[in-house]
């Protein structure tokens, strides 16, 4: 297992394939600098002798101790860790931990490219591929990312009808030493700061479709990879700084004819499994939801409960009212996901057929309790912002610089005329309406409400997986007898 600056001196050592503002960066930039001390957190708190438990796993390929993030659940227990792990971790860095896109991406694709090779009756060696390559990506302690959302086009158009074929990722050409991809992947999470990009595809696929069913993974500065990059700090501050400075950043990954050579392709024409590959990381993603969700609850809830009390509201009925609203939806959207792990099996849900054997024998969260948890949180996520500003009033829109706090001439006023509770310093009050701003009406509280509504899949990509899952036929029955009706 590797420390942060051992991960740090990795990504320095990346060839600089970054561009933002019409720069082309390294990653050494400052810019970035928020942003890895978030995924730093992942191996900090992994050496801990009190985290061993939680935060690392033991590898089924090698018996050796690994961080959990690179690890392929085995039991129902190593899916409830895993929820555990993104809730305590998110509390941490207040807000997304940033890993667990890779983690996802790993037992997606460990899962399906043992499928795809059983149906190929051995002509193929994807899963061989796959898990030579997750044997280096544990022992290496390497931050994976997970590139799925294509550009596509036409949304009313299939991947083989788009007038432009690069709106979605596929194979140009088949050569004997591997394959040659183009299109882009966009909104890519953590890409910039990732050691290694594991693509897969974005939706169900047609037999027409099949150059557009390929999976693998490649290093973040491969040649031909470019990235558009974004990245979203907050306000720097000068005087009053934060207790944890986060960062996030995302990217288009540009694949530009990029080679990949076939011990990296996990799944190169199936177009069976290119839609369950899809599905089967946006389940694992939305299981790591029921972790971070709550986590973003018990920090949303703190703020609130902390701007009552400074407003001096806080035995107020409609506070109270509303502070129960973020902890029924907290608890529940945690209580989703910790049912999915208990439930977990090595089976996946085939439409027409029920949940049916797949995979090797590793552990999949049960589909129906991840996506009611993500959809039931991601709903959550405008309404309960609109709790807090309801709370706190017009202060953050609308509070004074840094410097007026410093400055001889304003100070004493500013502070005086910032002050509303008499049982919290002046200071502290101040130092909560500047997080308040942060979180709520900057740039990258703005980025971080979106990607909490959409991270994972949109909720009506939830409502569509629920309800195309859940048996209503047998609910239908179950009312037919107690009603006493017969079948049409």
């Amino acid at each position: 297992m590797r420390t942060k600056q051992q991960w740090v001196d990795g990504l320095h050592k990346m060839k600089p394939n970054l561009y933002m503002g019409g720069e082309k960066l390294g990653r050494e930039d400052e810019r970035l600098v928020p942003t890895i001390n978030v995924m730093g957190t992942t191996f900090d708190l992994a050496a801990m002798p009190e985290n061993q438990d939680l935060l690392t796993a033991t590898s089924h390929l090698t018996g050796e101790k690994i961080n959990r993030f690179c690890h392929v659940h085995q039991t129902t227990e190593d899916l409830h860790k895993k929820q555990d792990m993104t809730r305590f971790l998110c509390r941490e860095v207040g807000g997304c931990i940033q890993r667990c896109m890779g983690v996802d991406a790993v037992n997606a694709i460990y899962t399906v490219s043992y499928e795809a090779d059983k149906q190929n009756n051995g002509s193929t060696q994807y899963h061989d591929n796959f898990k030579k390559w997750l044997k280096r990506f544990q022992s290496e302690d390497l931050v994976g990312c997970c590139a799925q959302t294509d550009v596509k086009g036409d949304r009313m158009k299939r991947p083989h009808q788009q007038p432009d074929p690069d709106t979605y990722v596929h194979v140009v050409e088949k050569r004997d030493d591997g394959i040659v991809v183009r299109g882009s992947k966009v909104h890519i999470s953590e890409a910039a700061i990732a050691d290694e990009i594991l693509v897969v595809p974005t939706r169900a696929l047609t037999k027409e479709d099949s150059d557009y069913a390929v999976s693998f993974a490649i290093p973040g500065d491969w040649d031909g990879v470019k990235h558009l990059l974004t990245v979203h700090n907050y306000r720097d501050r000068q005087y009053f700084k934060k207790g944890f400075n986060a960062g996030s950043c995302d990217s288009y990954v540009i694949f530009d004819d990029v080679f990949v050579p076939w011990e990296r392709v996990f799944l190169c024409g199936e177009h069976q499994h290119g839609g369950v590959l899809a599905l089967l990381f946006a389940l694992f993603h939305r299981h790591s939801y029921s972790g971070c969700k709550p986590a973003l609850g018990d920090l949303l809830l703190g703020t609130c409960a902390l701007v009552a009390d400074a407003n001096g509201i806080t035995k107020a009925k409609h506070v109270t009212d509303k502070l129960a609203e973020i902890i029924k939806v907290t608890e529940l959207g945690y209580a989703a996901g910790f049912t999915g792990s208990a439930l977990g099996k090595p089976e996946l849900y085939i439409p027409g057929a029920g949940f049916r054997p797949y995979g090797p024998g590793n552990m999949i969260p049960h589909s129906i309790y991840c996506n009611v948890g993500r959809c039931l949180t991601g709903e959550a996520v405008f309404h309960e912002q609109e709790i807090l500003a309801e709370i706190a009033g017009g202060m953050p829109a609308t509070f004074p610089y840094e410097g007026e706090f410093v400055n001889p001439e304003t100070k004493d006023m500013a502070y005086k005329y910032i002050t509303r509770s008499q049982t919290m310093s002046p200071e502290n009050q101040a130092q909560l309406w500047r997080h308040v701003g942060d979180i709520a009406i900057s740039a990258k509280g703005g980025c971080s409400n979106y990607g909490a509504l959409h991270g994972g899949g949109s909720p009506v990509m939830e409502k569509i997986a629920i309800a195309n899952q859940y048996d209503i036929d047998e609910r239908r029955d179950l009312v037919r007898r107690i009603a006493g009706m017969t079948k049409d």
